[in-house]
């Protein structure tokens, strides 16, 4: 058989034998009946044996074409699983998209835009990696993920970093915190009052130990952890003031614990990045527009 004709040919043959006439096949293809009886005709012709015994006008099929047909009826279940499978993929029905980032980003942004990629493509599977820069680098580079957020600058040419948001620093504190009412703090206001900052090596401490050190003043660090939510939890419990990213902090603000500006200001960037080997995949522009519009959304 010319395989450009298999196809059509058989789904014709497979429509007479389940309908049991050529009429009822060219209703079923959506096809005249002389087209569907030239089909059966030509499908005889080019395989060299007949199909159907020819009765007073009805159609018997004959042990070769109830062989054919059982094997045929097979193949074209496993043919249009194919299709749908496509046409699942190509609608974003189907899928996993796998991520990592930081865990202060993991914790408090992403879950929103999580929330609004999945309610959008409810079919596909999504998996969050939280680890520390460096390696949530790694596992982008090595194509472990799909992509993920990092801060900025990058300092890699095996990536390829999205911009996403520029936030900056800010104090979170108890409300009843003897600075509270201070409009914008700044090192010299904080002085020597305890402090909870996040661990040393980090871009963020270096900029915070840097405004620090210009304005004369050594920082009082009585905590150090590692993630913005455990900061704001300690901030919240009067043993300290935190000066952590404003964007991230917004997710642990509840009452009791305040935010102020902090001066001079410490800006963050961070970025959506991917691998510079392959284009990003269909499912990681998808959320990358999602992270796109979120964003502008808290810029408005």
């Amino acid at each position: 058989m010319k395989e450009r004709s298999n196809l059509r040919t058989l789904r014709g043959f497979h429509a007479i034998v389940e309908t049991g006439s050529v009429t009822g096949a060219a209703r079923q293809l959506g096809l005249s009946q002389p087209s569907v009886s030239r089909m059966l005709a030509d499908l005889e012709a080019e395989i060299g044996f007949q199909l159907f015994h020819r009765d007073r006008g009805r159609l018997i099929l004959t042990a070769d074409g109830m062989l054919l047909h059982g094997e045929v009826g097979r193949s074209l279940g496993s043919i249009e699983r194919v299709f749908s499978l496509v046409r699942d993929i190509a609608e974003f029905r189907v899928g996993e998209l796998r991520l990592v980032g930081p865990p202060s980003l993991c914790e408090s942004v992403v879950p929103d835009i999580a929330a609004r990629f999945l309610k959008r493509l409810p079919g596909v599977r999504l998996s969050i990696d939280s680890r520390s820069v460096e390696t949530a680098r790694l596992m982008i580079a090595n194509r472990m993920v799909d992509g993920g957020f990092v801060k900025l600058p990058l300092d890699r040419t095996d990536l390829v970093a999205e911009p996403l948001v520029q936030s900056e620093a800010v104090c979170v504190m108890a409300s009843s915190h003897p600075l509270a009412q201070e409009p914008v703090l700044s090192p010299a206001l904080v002085g020597r009052a305890p402090l909870i900052l996040l661990g040393q090596g980090r871009t963020s401490r270096t900029q915070i130990e840097a405004s620090f050190s210009d304005a004369g003043i050594k920082p009082n660090v009585r905590v150090e952890t590692h993630t913005i939510g455990s900061a704001c939890a300690l901030a919240a419990r009067g043993i300290g003031l935190t000066i952590v990213n404003g964007l991230l902090a917004r997710s642990y603000l509840r009452e009791g614990l305040i935010a102020r500006p902090f001066a001079p200001k410490l800006m963050q960037d961070y970025a959506f990045v991917t691998t510079a080997e392959i284009e990003p995949s269909r499912l990681a522009q998808e959320f990358l527009a999602d992270c796109r519009a979120y964003f502008a959304a808290v810029a408005a």
